[in-house]
């Protein structure tokens, strides 16, 4: 699937990803490759994703993912160090 990571900022993350998993909410969540249709809004929290066996992280603190055509766009408020 391809991952799109960005904040009113800068892009922080363009590409092919295995899964991720999303602060959602109501709960932690995962997508991974022919999800279904999916718009959720996250709370402050920790993403995962895997690209190419590789474990990246980045802390977020809020913002809306939405999941179409196994494209994943999440629209971050911000990113903490």
């Amino acid at each position: 699937m391809f991952l799109e990571i960005v904040t009113p900022e800068k892009k922080i993350f363009e590409g092919e990803a295995d899964s991720a998993i999303f602060p959602g909410a109501d709960g932690s969540f995962q997508i991974l490759n022919n999800h279904a249709p999916l718009v959720s809004l996250l709370k402050e929290g920790q993403v995962e994703y895997k690209t190419k066996g590789a474990t990246q992280k980045v802390n977020i603190t809020g913002g809306v993912v939405e999941v179409l055509h196994n494209k994943v766009v999440l629209l971050a408020d911000g990113v903490k160090a």
